[in-house]
């Protein structure tokens, strides 16, 4: 018997929420930005460096990958049978979910995901708790530097990196070592990490590509 974990109700029912709340979310993220000064918003635009304060500014907002990028992931990792998946950017766990149900759904393994806003991991967790997928995920509070220096799996399956752009290159340095042949790399809105970018297509280590969508695709190959 096959398994897809994305077309039980109960577990579409739960994405419909959260995706009408992450809708919701962005929403008033926009509203935010559009009702600041000039000042403020060159201010708020020269401080995007500083990802902590950045973040912190949005931290009710889901900032959420599209529904089709959401399936994708889940697509990619079933096709890798990946049963050992890193996320770098939890928020409140739209693309955790699809990730962790696809490891579910590969046999079971281990995901481990790192947000640095305490209400954030607080409510990926609840959300996974509610779709039944907690077990065998590891969600990680704190500045990803930190949490994803340690406590990895011997190999790693599946990376999805989708937080602070700056640090796309500076997560990828601290998971190298646990990335075999085959392994996937999948890198969102990448046009604002240039050195990651150089190094997945001219270390020589990957085949990458982008798609449409903005992301970057690459898979280890030495």
């Amino acid at each position: 018997m096959t398994t897809n974990t994305l077309a039980e109700p109960k577990f579409a029912a739960l994405l419909d929420r959260l995706y009408a709340e992450a809708d919701a979310s962005q929403q008033r993220l926009r509203d935010w930005i559009a009702g600041l000064s000039p000042d403020e918003l060159a201010a708020w635009k020269a401080g995007a460096d500083d990802y902590r304060s950045l973040y912190l500014n949005a931290k009710d907002a889901h900032l959420a990958v599209s529904r089709p990028i959401a399936r994708l992931l889940y697509i990619l990792a079933r096709t890798r049978h990946a049963r050992t998946v890193v996320e770098f950017g939890t928020s409140f766990g739209l693309s955790t979910l699809h990730l962790a149900a696809a490891v579910h759904d590969n046999g079971g393994g281990l995901l481990i995901g790192s947000e640095f806003e305490p209400g954030k991991v607080a409510q990926a967790r609840q959300n996974l708790a509610e779709a039944g997928l907690a077990d065998g995920t590891d969600i990680r509070d704190g500045d990803a530097l930190d949490t994803l220096a340690h406590d990895l799996p011997g190999a790693i399956d599946l990376v999805f990196l989708d937080g602070a752009k700056q640090l796309y290159l500076p997560v990828l340095a601290l998971l190298e070592g646990h990335l075999p042949v085959g392994a996937l790399l999948i890198a969102d809105d990448t046009g604002h990490a240039p050195d990651y970018l150089e190094h997945v297509r001219n270390s020589g280590m990957y085949e990458s590509t982008v798609l449409e969508s903005g992301i970057e695709l690459s898979v280890r190959t030495s």
